[in-house]
């Protein structure tokens, strides 16, 4: 143990002097990825400055972007599992290593929810209130006390099994089942919690008729498990393509397989939801009427709402097609990017806003981001791929051997 605890400043060391190291492009991108962050950190000066007024958000649309983004990006991280239980669970090899980048995906997911939260609080200062202990937490009875949990013990393990992992790789030693297999057994429960229970923000809050559906927990796992392995093949092709890393064609054709299932589930529960909602007629279809046709001449987010889906059934179709699987690379991703941005839109658009037109008391305020809050959603956004980008960066020296405690016998 001693001389693990030895090796571990240059493990760092090394680290860093990895994630700093890189061809013209890597380094052109991380300055493009930090000039997105400033802008973030600007926008976000005006808002402390200003406060929340600055957003466009109201009193009677307290949630808009800073929440849909959050939403999204939980599916995202909870996506990571669809590779670690066949990977580590069934011992495939050939997804093994693909878990590896989607657990280094998750860890970047999970930041990009927590400044969300940040973001959406006006003041960081309020996060206090969220530590147990210290402030007010309402545990057990509050919800958002449980997603605080969820996310930040997630994250605790996605940085505990990756690091151990490549901690023994860098020593050139193999990891051992016992420090990490039963943290590995925990996460694949922990990741479809965090969905669920940000789902049951949602579903718990009785004055919004519109989230009260059973089903919304079951949506929120069918579209993060299309959104979340859409979005880690293509890091998985870029990897690929950039690095000596190998990812096997059997761990791109089983994620492709996972979004074309889970895609396909998650237009069946849309399709409930729209017949239940509309073929009813009760009260509470007054929200999705707003949404997918307008109200009293309000129509902000029906091209929204329709563009998902015209998104989400486009891209379906394509990959079912046989002579999809025959054609160009940047042909076959071109569904996964389409059921990103629809499926974006679906949980941000076409459910936060929603949730709050028309208020309580009948009345319709709509909601448009301001730029200050499309600047700190890229700034955030930014943040979360560079933490990704190093991140993979130094995960992929380590297991192709670029550097290690003992690189040559690691080359």
């Amino acid at each position: 143990m001693s001389e693990h605890l030895r090796s571990y400043p240059r493990f760092i060391a090394d680290a860093i002097k990895s994630m700093l190291s890189g061809s013209p492009l890597y380094y052109g991108w991380i300055v493009l990825l930090s000039l997105g962050i400033l802008g973030g950190i600007w926008g976000y000066s005006q808002q402390m400055t200003y406060g929340l007024a600055v957003t466009g958000m109201t009193d009677q649309v307290s949630w808009g972007m800073y929440i849909a983004n959050f939403t999204f990006l939980v599916g995202v991280a909870a996506a990571a599992v669809m590779m670690v239980i066949p990977g580590y669970l069934y011992h495939m090899k050939s997804v093994k290593g693909g878990a590896l980048i989607g657990e280094l995906v998750a860890i970047g997911a999970i930041l990009m929810c927590l400044l969300f939260v940040i973001a959406d609080l006006g003041r960081p200062d309020r996060m206090w209130h969220l530590l147990p202990g210290i402030g007010r937490f309402h545990f057990p009875i509050s919800m958002l006390s449980w997603d605080v949990l969820v996310l930040n013990g997630y994250l605790l393990l996605n940085l505990h099994i990756p690091g151990y992992s490549l901690y023994q790789r860098y020593l050139g030693r193999p990891p051992q089942s016992k420090y990490y297999m039963p943290f590995v057994y925990i996460s694949v429960a922990w990741a479809v919690s965090i969905h669920t229970v940000t789902a049951f923000l949602y579903t718990g809050l009785a004055g919004r008729p519109f989230w009260n559906a059973a089903i919304l927990a079951p949506r929120f796992i069918a579209s993060a498990f299309t959104a979340g392995p859409a979005f880690i093949i293509l890091v998985l092709e870029i990897v690929r393509a950039k690095t000596r890393f190998r990812v096997a064609d059997e761990t791109i054709s089983f994620l492709r397989m996972v979004v074309l299932v889970c895609g396909l589930v998650n237009l069946f529960l849309l399709g409930s939801e729209v017949f239940t909602e509309f073929y009813a007629d009760s009260a509470h279809v007054v929200s999705a009427r707003y949404l997918f046709f307008g109200l009293e001449g309000y129509n902000t987010l029906v091209p929204w709402i329709w563009a998902s889906v015209i998104m989400n059934v486009s891209a379906i179709l394509m990959m079912l097609s046989r002579k999809f699987e025959k054609s160009s690379l940047a042909i076959q991703n071109t569904p996964l990017v389409m059921l990103i941005v629809a499926i974006w839109i679906e949980k941000g658009m076409g459910l936060i806003i929603p949730g709050f037109i028309p208020t309580p008391l009948g009345e319709i305020f709509e909601y448009l981001p301001s730029l200050i809050e499309v600047l700190v959603c890229v700034g955030i956004w930014c943040f979360g791929l560079l933490v990704m980008t190093l991140l993979i960066k130094f995960a992929t020296d380590v297991e192709t051997g670029v550097i290690g405690a003992q690189p040559q016998e690691n080359g």
